[in-house]
């Protein structure tokens, strides 16, 4: 049986994705109808962002189906933190058609290279990056954690940084430069982001619990505001 913290930690994982996947299949929809390339980008990111959550829903798929957790346990974090380098590439393309359309492909290159360091990292040397804590197996889900100053986290940390700088005070300097609707729509990218940031942040520190709950759920308004922000 599911503990109580562990449907918690499954269940807001899971509203995320579905979120996130949701609003990207209508906007990625959406963009075929109207031919707007942007929101397919946004859509993508959209999904991808939702994914970062994949670890703790199949997790609890898991236990729900089998009475047991994911295994081997690192396959937890695989599935959560893979999506981190194409979540950030589209997203700073994104950012970069609006925010810096001169140096757009500058910025995607060299995230690209970032990312591809991270995923070195993240697949080679999981077990060095992470730490698992699972107190009650067939109840709990795992809790993983990273090891602080492992190249893995120091990346992440960059990443958030990044991206709260370009894309959440980058598009809310925009927001502030602009009048009217898009004003309002630049406001509401450079909320969306920067709400990503910091839950994201806090997910990362926060123990399974109702605490991460809240957190969650904020977060799976990421997809709602990105959506604002581009749908014409």
């Amino acid at each position: 049986m599911v503990s109580f913290n562990g449907w918690i930690d499954g269940l807001t994982a899971t509203l995320i994705i579905i979120s996130s996947v949701s609003f990207g299949l209508i906007s990625l929809y959406k963009s075929v109808k109207l031919k707007a390339k942007l929101l397919s980008v946004a859509g993508i990111a959209m999904i991808f962002v939702g994914f970062l959550w994949l670890g703790p829903t199949v997790d609890l798929f898991m236990v729900l189906s089998t009475g047991t957790n994911l295994n081997p346990i690192p396959l937890y974090s695989l599935l959560s933190y893979l999506w981190v380098a194409p979540a950030l590439i589209f997203a700073i393309y994104l950012g970069g058609e609006l925010i810096f359309p001169k140096r757009k492909w500058i910025l995607v290159g060299i995230f690209i290279a970032l990312g591809v360091i991270f995923e070195y990292f993240l697949w080679f040397h999981t077990t060095e990056s992470f730490t698992w804590n699972l107190a009650n197996p067939g109840e709990d889900l795992i809790d993983a954690s990273f090891v602080r100053l492992h190249p893995t986290f120091l990346m992440v940390a960059v990443f958030l940084v990044a991206t709260l700088v370009l894309l959440g005070i980058g598009f809310f300097i925009k927001a502030k430069q602009a009048t009217g609707e898009l004003r309002r729509k630049f406001f509401y990218l450079g909320f969306g982001f920067t709400l990503f940031v910091v839950c994201g942040a806090l997910d990362s520190i926060i123990p399974p619990g109702i605490t991460i709950g809240f957190v969650r759920v904020a977060m799976a308004t990421f997809a709602l505001w990105m959506y604002l922000g581009l749908k014409t």
